[in-house]
């Protein structure tokens, strides 16, 4: 029976999107490179700092020492973070809050599994923290997605065995993640129907029978 909701953060409970697509759009053109695209992010959803750079790396001929991709990481890193000054209670995603406050009532254990170092500011600024028990985050971790490690981590902060909890994923490597801890999935936003999950909805409410889950043994 399922105990406890791992729910990965952006895409999932808040969107900050834009704003990671602004800092690494920022990075590319400090680089010279100026055709870093929507879809260019896309294919950052879910992964490393490092691994997204390498996204942004791909569009120049230009050879770098891993020195110089840690600083660009940083400099990427120090304009989000700034950025993230401007972000409030808009952010979170349409059903968000109101499942959070549901599952709790129902005595479920609440953890966030994020491979960004930045979920715990993201949680604060955002007022979403109150309903999180647990945080497995980047600051955690040494293996990013399809890794499991952020979502073992986050179990075992739970103190919940890995059956025991269910993951909430956006993207396909989250959901890969998802499945090598043994843990059942529900797959949402824009693209759920495509990632392969054991359960998909658009949101965390509007196509999802939590009873149905949550009963399941």
């Amino acid at each position: 029976m399922i105990k406890g909701i791992i729910f990965d953060l952006d895409g999932v409970l808040v969107s900050t999107d834009k704003l990671h697509f602004e800092a690494w759009k920022k990075l590319a053109q400090k680089l010279g490179i100026h055709d870093f695209t929507h879809e260019d992010n896309v294919r950052q959803k879910g992964v490393s700092r490092m691994e997204s750079l390498e996204v942004v790396l791909e569009k120049t001929d230009n050879k770098y020492s891993a020195e110089e991709k840690e600083e660009f990481a940083e400099t990427k890193n120090c304009y989000y973070v700034e950025m993230l000054k401007s972000l409030d209670s808009e952010a979170i995603l349409k059903d968000a809050k109101e499942a959070l406050i549901m599952l709790r009532e129902r005595g479920l254990k609440i953890a966030i599994g994020s491979v960004s170092k930045n979920a715990p500011i993201i949680l604060e600024r955002t007022g979403l923290i109150d309903f999180i028990d647990e945080v497995s985050c980047g600051l955690d971790i040494t293996r990013s997605k399809p890794d499991p490690e952020v979502f073992l981590v986050a179990a075992d902060k739970l103190g919940l065995s890995y059956k025991e909890c269910l993951v909430a994923e956006d993207s396909k490597a989250g959901i890969i993640a998802a499945k090598a801890a043994n843990m059942k999935t529900l797959g949402v936003g824009p693209d759920h129907m495509n990632l392969d999950a054991d359960y998909q909805s658009e949101t965390l409410l509007s196509h999802v029978d939590w009873e149905e889950i949550l009963s399941k043994n």
